[in-house]
């Protein structure tokens, strides 16, 4: 069976309105706004209101994209919302977003990889496609990450925000479109970065809240560690399987984590930083939601041109990673 050629055709972001500073965390906790960016890069990040939940922000996302698109809701045959916030447990959050769009034909889950949930989304989303199983396809990365961020903990609270990024996948011409993917896995770091409260393992309860539990948690050196080797190895390898260069690279969309990290990805690729998408000073790590959103931003400011060899890489918990190669 031929495949059919798959691209992203539309792509949209939301963030909420609220702003919050290093200087306001200066009055949280004991940190300072030179000590947050020469460490991180991070300046201030997007906080819901007490109200939002994270399929409201991949709403408002999935409304640009399906725009840009030129298609609507009803056309959507497929809609997969990465997430490590879902509104609940279940019913699914793309399921949530299915009902507020009213795209009454497409099948819904989430899907659970952090930060890396995105790349994930497109890698599975893209095969129904191209198979000629579906038309189009709706992938969210959406998070309320201060949801379960401990504003006690100088280590994670200065690093997370919310937000919201989406793409409508569909066929493209031949030659365009997705041309590698890299996905990968590390369960034995499991516990360097997760929230261990409210699954079947802990459930909720008095204690699991006082030993707060349901707040991230994360070993910052051994995933600083992982992360800048494996940026390097994700993005070579996907590369390697579009059989294509580190010159041939003209757009670089890193996960927004750290600047350090994103640093160390483009010297690995032997890349100038104008060749790389970065926003993290503005949003902070949005995880799933990252990469879309600064891919949606890359789209707004003119960045991506058709032919142009986009490579989008991030990591996550789980351990988790994630490239793809894509001709624009």
């Amino acid at each position: 069976m031929s495949l059919r050629p798959v691209g992203i055709i539309g792509s949209g972001k939301y963030v909420p309105d609220r702003v919050l500073t290093n200087q306001e965390l200066e009055h949280m906790v004991e940190t300072n706004d030179e000590w947050i960016v020469s460490r991180t890069g991070i300046r201030e990040r997007r906080i819901v209101s007490p109200e939002q939940a994270s399929s409201d922000l991949a709403y408002e996302a999935s409304l640009r994209a399906l725009e840009m698109a030129g298609i609507s809701a009803e056309q959507l045959d497929l809609i997969v919302v990465a997430t490590i916030t879902p509104d609940m447990a279940f019913p699914s959050t793309a399921c949530i977003l299915q009902n507020k769009l009213s795209a009454k034909k497409a099948a819904a889950y989430d899907l659970s990889a952090a930060c890396s949930g995105f790349i994930y989304g497109l890698a599975n989303a893209s095969n129904f496609i191209a198979t000629g199983m579906y038309q189009y396809a709706l992938v969210v990365g959406a998070e309320c990450l201060s949801k379960i961020t401990d504003y006690t903990d100088r280590n994670t609270c200065i690093l997370f925000g919310d937000g919201a990024g989406a793409v409508v996948i569909g066929v493209v011409p031949e030659g365009r479109g997705f041309k590698s993917f890299e996905l990968g896995a590390d369960g034995s770091g499991g516990e360097l970065l997760k929230v261990a409260g409210g699954g079947s393992r802990c459930p909720s309860s008095t204690q699991s809240i006082e030993a707060k539990q349901h707040f991230i948690y994360m070993a910052g050196s051994e995933v600083f560690k992982f992360a800048v080797r494996i940026m390097g190895n994700a993005a070579e390898e996907a590369l390697r399987k579009a059989d294509m260069q580190k010159s041939d690279i003209d757009l670089l969309v890193p996960h927004q984590a750290n600047i350090r990290i994103v640093q160390s990805a483009l010297n690995r690729l032997e890349l100038s930083e104008d060749k790389c998408m970065i926003n993290l000073h503005k949003y902070g790590n949005v995880s799933a939601a990252s990469i879309p959103i600064a891919l949606a931003e890359a789209v707004e400011q003119g960045r991506l041109n058709e032919g142009d060899c986009l490579v989008m890489v991030g990591f996550g918990g789980g351990l988790t990673w994630g490239a793809s190669v894509v001709i624009w």
